[in-house]
């Protein structure tokens, strides 16, 4: 089994309605009620698109507020995780098949039940988003929102100068043109490379498909960022909860 090195589980408060806002916002972890207060009073929080005054309530499960523009996922009770998933597991919280699965890496620390942000398939491996906000998951898949996610891949070469324009300018596949929106090649490894491509689609197996079309094969494939998120040094099989900063930065990503 996965070692046992989990996002602590929250104590998630039960909602009854409005509370003062300085409450609501100490509880997301903005600061002291002070300080919560002290933001407030400086008109530096909005709730609903209003800005707010001292005295005012808030409704953390309903209400929209945003802390210097930012958005702030005040309901306590939303989990926004962070996973680096290693080679071999499948993309599902369980398995029929009995295969190593996400679930497998959570245990009972984290009390609400979450789901992937998208997929990588089984011999991929890199950042994936968890949550029980299906609102904004849906926001990050939906190819209309335009999320770019970053993929480290290790591939055959040796790399041609001109690899970035054509993928650049379009690649026909099977189910229709692909295009990267950024190229970099990173190293050179004898008759390996390793090349990073940007792009905003999740089309099935798509980066594959794609370096595969224009005769460079990849052989590890790793996604690095999502949107704002990066995978950062986060070890195979760990998650960390998301900061505010960071889940502010994924609404913003799609236009909330």
């Amino acid at each position: 089994m996965p070692r046992d090195n989990r996002a602590p589980k929250p104590d998630a408060p039960v909602y009854t309605g409005p509370e003062r806002l300085q409450k609501v916002l100490a509880a997301a972890g903005v600061g002291s009620r002070r300080a919560c207060e002290d933001l407030i009073f400086r008109r530096r929080v909005t709730v609903n698109g209003r800005v707010a005054q001292l005295g005012d309530r808030a409704d953390p499960t309903s209400d929209t507020i945003h802390v210097d523009g930012e958005r702030l996922q005040a309901d306590t009770r939303l989990v926004y995780l962070a996973m680096n998933k290693p080679r071999g597991v499948v993309s599902t919280m369980a398995d029929e098949k009995g295969r190593t699965a996400i679930a497998d890496f959570l245990g009972n620390r984290v009390e609400q039940r979450v789901y992937h942000v998208g997929r990588l398939d089984a011999d991929s491996e890199g950042l994936l988003l968890l949550t029980n906000d299906g609102t904004l998951a849906h926001r990050l898949m939906h190819p209309s929102y335009g999320v770019p996610k970053t993929y480290l891949c290790e591939v055959s070469g040796p790399i041609p100068r001109s690899l970035g324009r054509r993928l650049a300018a379009g690649v026909e596949l099977t189910d229709g043109p692909a295009t990267v929106d950024a190229f970099r090649l990173v190293d050179t490894l004898g008759k390996t490379a390793q090349i990073e491509v940007t792009l905003h689609e999740g089309r099935k197996h798509i980066v594959r498909r794609l370096l595969d079309a224009v005769g460079h094969p990849v052989s590890r494939l790793v996604r690095t960022s999502i949107g704002p998120i990066r995978l950062g040094d986060l070890r195979a099989g760990r998650t960390r909860r998301l900061t505010n900063a960071e889940v502010a930065a994924l609404f913003k990503a799609v236009g909330d």
